[in-house]
């Protein structure tokens, strides 16, 4: 599945949910759906700068495909790392690289966050970028 076919299909998800605390359940239950991360992974490294919460990130690269894995210490927040990881984990990193995700303002998301959880979005997508970035410039 393509970037944006995952991204429509949350949008989709989203759709179903008029009312934000029903959408703040789901991104609760994604979280809760996210398999719990090593130990050995949450490290000072792993930390995303920009988070009010705790948020650890980890990417792998399997068979030229960025594999991400993630964890945090509070609800909401591991749901949207949670959406982020559905979204883009198992893509090149020239994919990641180019998308543009329109879910996010679609979804209604960064309007009704916090300012410092919108900002830890924004840190969120920012790592998962920097890390294609890498593994791309590895490939060169």
């Amino acid at each position: 599945m393509t970037i944006n076919e995952m991204q429509d299909e949350v949008i989709a998800e989203f759709s179903d949910f008029d009312d934000w605390m029903d959408r703040y359940q789901l991104l609760i239950d994604l979280g809760n759906e996210q398999p719990a991360l090593d130990e050995r992974y949450k490290t000072d490294q792993n930390l995303i700068e920009g988070c009010q919460s705790r948020v650890w990130l980890q990417a792998d690269e399997e068979d030229g495909k960025v594999i991400f894995q993630a964890e945090s210490d509070a609800l909401i927040v591991k749901g949207i790392i949670a959406l982020l990881i559905k979204v883009l984990s198992g893509h090149t990193p020239d994919e990641i690289l180019a998308a543009d995700l329109y879910f996010i303002p679609r979804i209604g998301l960064q309007e009704h966050l916090s300012p410092t959880r919108s900002n830890g979005l924004l840190a969120m997508v920012k790592q998962m970028r920097m890390y294609a970035l890498a593994f791309k410039a590895k490939e060169s």
